[in-house]
């Protein structure tokens, strides 16, 4: 291989690592001031960085929040001037070659103590958007059986519930 086709090909693949360095950046800039928004209470920009068809998945097994949903819900703890406050303390992200999806999870500082953030965020307009995220509570493997103790009654109940409506 000549000289010449060789930095091509070089100046291509740094080129394209530098692209996905930069989108990882701008996501990482859009999950990081998300976040902000809730701590800050600041509703408008919180649900403006989410996709106009964002799903929200709580901790509860019933939260599978759509987006309008998600805002009745929370606009009251927005108001009161406190939401929620989540502090990334690590976090991976994932973009399709084209950059226009991207994946990712992330370990969170919360008032719950350890949590997991996981999601999905698409290009729109040029601008990463949340389309979907799940929050659920990280339980140490040892803690388990204690945990499934705690809430063995209600999800019982629940299953129940959720079993009768499939077989309607």
């Amino acid at each position: 291989m000549n000289n010449k086709l060789f930095l091509l090909l070089l100046l291509f693949v740094m080129g394209n690592l530098t692209a996905q360095t930069t989108e990882k950046q701008k996501i990482n800039q859009v999950l990081d001031s998300w976040h902000e928004a809730a701590a800050n209470a600041d509703f408008d920009t919180y649900f403006g960085k989410m996709t106009k068809d964002a799903v929200f998945i709580g901790t509860d097994a019933m939260e599978n929040w759509q987006n309008e949903e998600f805002r009745s819900f929370s606009k009251p703890y927005f108001d009161r001037g406190k939401a929620w406050s989540f502090t990334a303390v690590q976090r991976n992200i994932y973009v399709n070659e084209a950059n226009t999806f991207a994946w990712f999870d992330e370990l969170l500082d919360t008032q719950m103590k350890i949590c997991r953030g996981s999601g999905v965020l698409k290009k729109e307009n040029g601008q990463w958007k949340i389309a979907h995220y799940v929050l659920s509570i990280a339980v140490p493997n040892e803690n388990v059986d204690e945990l499934v103790q705690i809430k063995e009654k209600k999800d019982d109940q629940l299953l129940l519930e959720l079993k009768a409506k499939q077989q309607n």
